[in-house]
């Protein structure tokens, strides 16, 4: 059985989320609770030195990294593919994907938001003021992006979900946290949403949909 480690509000877990669901691969869940540390305890670090989720196992190995398990499971099942055939579309795709999963998450997950509550002292509004910070600077040139190129359509690139779509809406669930209208003033990314939205496989990924949802 393909196992999947995950937390219903890890964006990194959501992406994998959507791409299992994408490619019809049947999984069972593992629940890891972030906010109660269960990453880091050692029954898990054994699985995953990282700390970390997803951790996916498939194929008898164990997968880190969420766009890393994405190109696994494009490569390995390669229908619908998450990349286009063409190099320079797989590197648009590429970017668009590495510009939320590498520039904006990073910064504004979990254990950088506890280190600066812990580490800093910061409170509840500069915590907001930092994630916002970075996630309407990477938004904004996302949405530049996709105004900017002939190759964006109801999708990041083109009519189907590709693996920028896969990074883009967990994003989205994040700024939702914070920002109750981060769409409007971002036409293209919105439509990308509402797209994206429409169909099953995001729909059955989304946090509220997990068997570990908590309010």
């Amino acid at each position: 059985m393909i196992r999947l480690y995950t937390f219903f509000r890890s964006s990194a877990a959501f992406r994998v989320r959507i791409a299992l669901n994408l490619k019809g691969i049947a999984y069972e869940s593992a629940f890891v609770h972030l906010r109660k540390n269960e990453q880091q305890g050692p029954e898990y670090l054994a699985l995953n030195p990282e700390g970390l989720v997803p951790l996916l196992l498939i194929d008898g190995l164990k997968l880190t990294q969420s766009l890393a398990i994405a190109e696994y499971l494009d490569e390995t099942r390669p229908t619908p593919a998450l990349l286009p055939k063409a190099p320079a579309a797989r590197a648009r795709v590429r970017a668009l994907a590495e510009a939320i999963a590498c520039d904006i998450h990073p910064i504004d997950n979990l254990r950088v938001l506890r280190y600066l509550s812990r580490s800093f002292k910061a409170g509840d509004a500069e915590i907001a003021a930092w994630f916002m910070h970075w996630v309407d600077l990477g938004l904004d040139a996302v949405e530049a992006q996709l105004a900017a190129a002939p190759e964006t359509g109801r999708f990041c690139h083109g009519d189907a979900p590709s693996l920028a779509d896969l990074c883009l809406v967990p994003q989205i669930f994040n700024a939702l946290r914070y920002d109750k209208d981060p769409l409007s003033r971002r036409p293209r990314i919105k439509r990308t949403f509402e797209s994206a939205m429409a169909l099953d496989a995001f729909e059955r990924a989304r946090p509220e949909n997990q068997p570990d949802a908590e309010a």
